[in-house]
């Protein structure tokens, strides 16, 4: 069932057997979700609170949002949990998706090393930020990895109608966290969401060059796969996955996510008055 060519790069080997399993076979809530959510440690936040109050046992696999969603199409999670609303609302009009829900938000940034090489520290504008990066020719490490992220970024590079020199651009094909590793060796800026960056920035020595404008801003929608379209999927475990995410419980859970005593993500589900 499982067809992805470097499936064993991104999921245990446990993991990996459980997916070779019949559908009817399956056990647990699978979760696909951006690389975001496990770099930054909110996941292993949550999720052992919703396991001891629920008994489920829930499987992460991270990913880009794009291939999140793509495992969710060929019917291999139960649930997604990604930033990509445009290939979020086309994943529901497809109908491989049953319910989805905003979820929480927090916002892009762009980070360079230190020095600010392209000189555009203190700006908001994202878009002028990329074509200072394009003409100084500093290096741009890009995802590279159909991620909500690199959806984003290329929307920056074409409203910005110019991109850095082919060598001076770099398509990582990685996640977030080794993104900023790369930058950060290369002298080089990156588009990067707040959580998966304030995580990394000891080890980088990054610095947030722009931030703060509204077109940076970056929500987060989860989604349970629809049991009519994937018959083998675990939609009770999925359903109660995303009522706890949803439930003030679970929104509360997301805004205590404090590394650093730093909010990171905040709930999208508004309290009741």
């Amino acid at each position: 069932m499982i067809t992805t060519k470097n499936w064993m790069t991104v999921c245990a080997a446990a993991l990996c057997a459980a997916l070779a399993l019949p559908v009817q076979a399956r056990e647990g809530i699978y979760l696909a979700t951006t690389t975001s959510t496990e770099n930054s440690g909110l996941l292993a936040h949550l999720l052992p609170a919703f396991e001891a109050s629920s008994g489920r046992k829930v499987f992460v696999v991270a990913l880009g949002s794009g291939a999140a969603l793509a495992m969710a199409r060929r019917g291999d999670a139960d649930l997604v949990l990604v930033h990509a609303r445009a290939d979020e609302d086309k994943f529901m009009a497809e109908g491989h998706g049953a319910v989805r829900r905003d979820l929480m938000y927090n916002d892009f940034v762009i980070a360079c090393a230190a020095s600010d090489p392209a000189r555009i520290r203190g700006g908001s504008d994202p878009i002028a930020a990329f074509k200072k990066i394009a003409a100084s020719g500093v290096k741009f490490v890009s995802r590279g990895d159909r991620s909500g992220t690199e959806t984003m970024e290329q929307s920056y590079w074409l409203a910005a109608g110019v991109r850095p020199a082919p060598a001076n651009y770099i398509a990582a094909g990685r996640g977030m966290g080794e993104v900023l590793t790369m930058a950060a060796e290369l002298q080089a800026c990156t588009l990067s969401d707040r959580a998966t960056y304030a995580t990394y920035q000891a080890k980088t020595g990054l610095a947030i060059m722009v931030q703060g404008d509204a077109r940076l801003f970056n929500p987060y929608g989860v989604i349970t796969v629809n049991p009519q379209r994937h018959p083998g999927v675990n939609s009770v475990g999925a359903q109660a996955l995303m009522e706890w995410l949803l439930s003030p419980q679970g929104q509360q859970r997301i805004a205590s996510f404090r590394p650093g005593g730093q909010q990171l993500f905040f709930p999208s589900v508004r309290p009741a008055p």
